[in-house]
């Protein structure tokens, strides 16, 4: 079949060949939609392109002036609309148009209100509504598409205390409902209509992570993911809805790993309020708990996002020199619910690190590692985390990663012009217009709590082209912390002349900045571990 490779180049325009984002087809085939970004990178004007025409006389469908929210697209699993998901931290709104007409109107869902969120698929004539309206963790409505205004709306599944509702999905004949309890990932199936027939997927793992994949068939009985755990390769499974069949379709084989050699776990630290914070912990079965083991402790925190117990290689590397590694689920993230996150966020910041410092604690008291052991690593708002809590903390830890790390925040989130600032008023707040937001970031943002102590060795990493946390937030801190500490342990501050927030992008260069962040736990808290042997 010859393939037709059409002129035309649309600038500045929004997506990635990698995630095969950017573009959406309508349904003739002639047209596509895309959208482009303002001066701060944000995508922001959403537009139709007829193939072989000049991008110039491209329409501009619609134009989200407001500053805080971005515009993003997608097309619904039937293929009946395209879809405008325009979002900021806290609110959401919906829009879309049929992809039969691609010169129909844009309609609304429901009109933003702050504070309010939801997204929408479709379905026969119906779009089923995941929103936290009067429910903080979300409840599952449905509207016809001809009248989808909130007025309208009609409960499917009620607001559930202990149980997020993170996303769905419409198939032919099942919808698919991703949720969240106690702490934990899981899979509502049932009938289209949302209540008949309801099962959940059965996980072989107390702590694991499972990623949907591929599932852009609207007909089908199957719902592809990728499962793993903290032992557990990825492994691709086909579930079949149908039967409740799981279906191994792929597993990742790692040269010279035996799962059966090591213990996955899920445990329980207690916070200063009370609350249970849940850890996600593996070792070898070998190893002895008597408080002498090296630990790695892995947090985040902040937006709502979870740190699930994923599988990678590289960790073998510590694992198998006798090291523990840890995830601690803080508040910040949604791991317990959207109360979780709202507990960790603004002026309930602070929350995030007195956790983290109770999950350090519980490792500590029940035998895992000791205070001459335990290092702590955090990567951008992780890095503030870990840095905050090594500030409050600095005799609880032996050494500290923090890579990329948000460690000025008043600063940065005083200048509307840096890139996400104005997005993440309602995470941090926004200390040049409220003096309560810049007295409490005052009191916690390491950058300005550094006293003359000492502290933990400490490795800082910055990006030179990173447009979310600029290089010179590690630099001053680094610079700064020089002055005031009075101990012998090294800082080390390595700053990528190529890279942008997410590190090296190249396999090997990738690996080798895992190789030398292993090569200074090893050297800082390793010291007695023996080489691995070769096999």
């Amino acid at each position: 079949v010859p393939i037709n490779i059409h002129p035309e180049s649309i600038p500045n325009a929004y997506g990635s060949v990698y995630l095969m984002t950017g573009i959406e087809w309508a349904n003739d085939s002639e047209k596509i939609f895309y959208a482009t970004l303002d001066d701060a990178k944000r995508p922001f004007k959403f537009h139709s392109h007829k193939i072989g025409t000049n991008p110039s006389q491209d329409v501009l469908i619609y134009h989200e002036e407001n500053e805080i929210f971005s515009l993003y697209f997608s097309k619904s699993r039937d293929d009946a609309y395209i879809m405008t998901h325009h979002t900021s931290t806290l609110t959401t709104e919906v829009r879309f148009l049929s992809a039969d007409q691609p010169d129909s109107e844009l309609k609304v869902v429901a009109k933003r209100e702050h504070g309010i969120e939801y997204s929408a698929d479709h379905h026969n004539g119906f779009f089923y509504i995941a929103t936290n309206k009067g429910a903080k963790n979300f409840k599952l409505v449905k509207a016809p598409v001809e009248m989808p205004d909130r007025e309208n709306w009609q409960e499917v599944i009620p607001h559930r205390d202990d149980v997020l509702i993170e996303d769905v999905e419409c198939f032919e004949d099942y919808l698919v409902i991703y949720e969240r309890k106690n702490g934990l990932e899981q899979i509502r199936i049932s009938d289209s209509d949302g209540i008949s027939n309801v099962r959940y997927v059965e996980f072989p793992e107390p702590t694991y992570h499972f990623e949907p994949r591929g599932n852009s068939n609207f007909k089908t009985k199957l719902l592809r993911f990728i499962y793993s755990s903290l032992v557990t390769p990825n492994s691709t499974i086909d579930y079949h809805m149908d039967s409740g069949e799981w279906e191994v379709m792929k597993e990742n084989k790692v040269s010279g790993y035996d799962k059966s050699q090591y213990v996955c776990d899920y445990i329980f630290a207690t916070a200063n309020d009370g609350k249970k914070i849940p850890i996600s912990i593996i070792y070898k079965k070998s190893l002895t708990l008597d408080g002498n083991n090296p630990t790695l402790l892995h947090g985040y925190g902040a937006y709502g996002a979870t740190l699930d117990a994923e599988f990678t290689s590289n960790r073998i590397s510590l694992l198998d020199r006798g090291f523990v590694y840890a995830i601690g689920h803080i508040r910040g993230g949604s791991d317990l619910g959207r109360e979780w996150y709202d507990d960790g966020k603004v002026f309930n910041k602070k929350n995030s690190f007195t956790d983290f410092i109770a999950c350090a604690e519980h490792l500590i008291a029940h035998g895992f590692t000791s205070n001459e052991k335990l290092a702590i690593y955090g990567v951008s708002a992780g890095g503030l985390l870990v840095n905050a809590c090594m500030i409050m903390r600095p005799d609880l830890f032996k050494a500290v990663i923090g890579k990329v790390p948000f460690v000025d925040v008043v600063t940065s989130m005083s200048d509307p012009t840096v890139p996400l600032t104005a997005l993440e008023y309602d995470e941090w707040g926004n200390p040049a217009r409220n003096e309560d937001h810049y007295e409490y970031m005052l009191s916690y943002s390491p950058y300005d709590n550094i006293q003359e102590a000492s502290y933990p060795n400490l490795l800082l990493t910055g990006g030179l082209n990173d447009p979310r946390v600029a290089y010179w937030e590690p630099a001053k801190f680094a610079a700064k912390l020089l002055e005031h500490k009075v101990d012998d342990n090294i800082l080390i501050l390595r700053t990528n002349f190529h890279a942008g927030h997410a590190g090296s992008s190249g396999r090997y260069d990738y690996l080798e900045e895992v190789a030398f962040e292993y090569a200074f736990l090893i050297d800082r808290v390793g010291h007695g571990v023996s080489r691995l042997k070769p096999s």
